[in-house]
């Protein structure tokens, strides 16, 4: 009965007219298209290495991500994305999606990890061990470059930082203090930390592109305590309000006084943002200072996860992808 079937179905196909063959070959065609576009699309990269350096009398700890098609014979560009306080390197990795736009453009990127979870970053951070113990977090970051260097041919005036929260104030920190090395940064929901904006002087100008949101109930758009509500009683230190902040980089970096400015289109109307943009140009070396203003953003990172409660973190910005306007940022942005 079964093999009766068979030739009743195999009869019936022969029987179907050639169009219709056709048809159907050219749509498996798609279909075996669109899924293989999937999975490309879904596939992950491969996974980075955890490894160790000793900085003084600290064993630090970082994840590192190499492209597997890493080019040998020519320099590339090295980007440090720095975790927020109470995060780790591979937590950040998977925030921002940094080492899938690694595997694509061909760069390194290297996410450290802070000791007890918070870096030093120029507050008086009373919950931050980093604060208590006098770490000295540039000194770890100089260190990983000379690391790095050795095993891979970094591209000296392609260094960059980015980072969210804590790591964002960080980075700020960071780029002052090693401004003939870092050509540009990008902070996300993080300003320059008080009392440290008062010695806040570069050597070198340095590229910048801010990220901040309004609403972000953590780290204050116009500066203050940070984590008020959440502290506990012990105070995490203080920043600087963000125009105050860019007012900083602009004066540092001599760029002109009147920005270029924009809107960016409401992609999507439902996650409570909207974004304004800010250029400011022909700052020293070629440098420029740039911001987006996410009006009703949260301490997010545009286009990444709602990782915490709206309720806590606030509203995470769809109409761009952080990672992605970063690196174009990075790219346009060496040290001259």
């Amino acid at each position: 009965m079964a093999s009766a079937k068979l030739l009743f179905v195999a009869g019936l196909l022969v029987l179907l007219p050639a169009h219709m063959a056709c048809a159907q070959g050219k749509l498996r065609e798609k279909i075996r298209e669109r899924i293989e576009n999937k999975r490309a699309e879904q596939a992950s990269v491969h996974d980075g290495l955890t490894s160790q350096i000793q900085v003084g009398d600290l064993t630090r700890s970082y994840y590192l991500f190499v492209p597997s098609d890493l080019p040998k014979n020519r320099e590339v560009p090295l980007v440090f994305v720095f975790h927020g306080g109470g995060g780790n390197g591979k937590g950040t990795e998977t925030l921002t999606n940094f080492s899938r736009l690694a595997e694509k453009e061909n760069f390194i990127v290297a996410y450290p990890d802070a000791i007890a979870k918070n870096w030093n970053d120029g507050r008086e951070n009373e919950a931050s061990k980093s604060y208590k113990k006098k770490v000295d977090d540039v000194a770890f970051v100089k260190a990983l470059i000379d690391s790095l260097e050795k095993d891979y041919r970094i591209d000296n005036k392609r260094i960059f930082a980015t980072g969210i929260s804590n790591g964002a104030i960080f980075s700020h920190y960071l780029a002052a203090n090693m401004s003939e090395k870092i050509a540009a940064i990008a902070p996300v929901a993080g300003g320059i930390a008080e009392p440290f904006d008062q010695q806040f002087k570069l050597k070198e100008p340095v590229s910048v592109f801010v990220i901040q949101g309004t609403s972000d109930p953590l780290v204050p758009y116009n500066g203050g305590e940070i984590a008020s509500k959440i502290s506990f009683g012990k105070s995490r230190g203080k920043v600087i309000g963000t125009d105050e902040t860019i007012r900083l980089w602009t004066e540092q970096d001599n760029t002109k006084r009147n920005p270029i400015t924009g809107i960016l289109p409401d992609s999507d109307k439902n996650d409570g943002c909207t974004v304004e943009t800010f250029l400011w140009t022909n700052g020293k070396n070629g440098t420029e200072v740039k911001f987006f203003k996410q009006n009703g953003g949260g301490h997010t990172w545009a286009g990444g996860s709602q990782y915490l409660p709206r309720a806590i973190i606030g509203n995470v910005c769809r109409d761009f992808d952080a990672s992605e306007v970063i690196w174009e940022f990075f790219k346009q942005h060496p040290k001259s």
